[in-house]
């Protein structure tokens, strides 16, 4: 069953300087999808934007 809070878990452990895998893989084990996982990153991270360069 899906448990929200392993989420939460990978969105406080990606605010510091811990190693994300074990989050992310106790959220995958509970459940959370891919788009999920990758939405607390986003959140937490941003979206890349290369530089352009002319």
């Amino acid at each position: 069953m899906f448990d929200p809070k392993r989420l939460e878990d990978l969105h406080r452990a990606a605010q510091g300087t811990e190693n994300l895998m074990p989050y992310i893989l106790e959220a995958v084990r509970s459940y959370a999808t891919l788009g999920e996982v990758c939405d607390v990153f986003r959140e937490v991270f941003g979206v890349y934007k290369p530089t352009e360069v002319l």
